[in-house]
């Protein structure tokens, strides 16, 4: 499934695309992929006011768009005051971008010892590359945050980007 992307995503898609076609190594592809979010990131505006609402439950996501041959997919995660994800990992690269508001990040170690803390502003980008990506994300503030995120693999396909939850 791909969705078809707004102008504002177009020069990302076609970045990343460029990004991932480099064959890096993961590490070296998050570089490149965060570079090309740094330079083309969205506004809030790329979802619609009610996508940009989120729900009560939990955080949503919305697909913006999956590369055809599934080497990444572009998510946006919309966060309520007080949304927190579990402390999880991932089976794949991935970079991300927040677009409106401010999201809180633990990082922790393979021992679940809480390693450090940061809060992304609205226009920070940062990603990171397993192993070493176990954090929970956390929404501290009284508004609403958007974050982007972009996945090394088609996470439409495969149901979700989280290769395992820590308790």
């Amino acid at each position: 499934m791909q969705t078809l992307p707004t102008s504002q995503l177009t020069d990302l898609v076609s970045g990343v695309r460029t990004a991932v076609n480099a064959h890096a190594d993961w590490s070296e592809t998050t570089e490149l992929v965060a570079e090309q979010l740094r330079r083309h990131l969205p506004t809030p505006d790329v979802l619609t006011a009610e996508q940009r609402s989120g729900a009560p439950e939990h955080a949503t996501s919305h697909t913006l768009h999956v590369e055809p041959d599934g080497t990444f997919s572009i998510i946006a995660v919309v966060w309520r005051p007080g949304q927190l994800t579990r402390i999880h990992d991932h089976t794949t690269w991935c970079v991300f971008g927040v677009i409106q508001g401010v999201e809180h990040e633990e990082l922790y170690d393979a021992d679940l010892n809480l390693l450090g803390r940061s809060d992304n502003q609205t226009g920070e980008v940062s990603g990171f590359a397993p192993p070493g990506d176990i954090h929970r994300v956390h929404n501290t503030s009284d508004t609403t945050a958007i974050s982007i995120h972009i996945y090394g693999t088609d996470v439409t396909r495969i149901g979700s980007s989280v290769r395992r939850y820590y308790d």
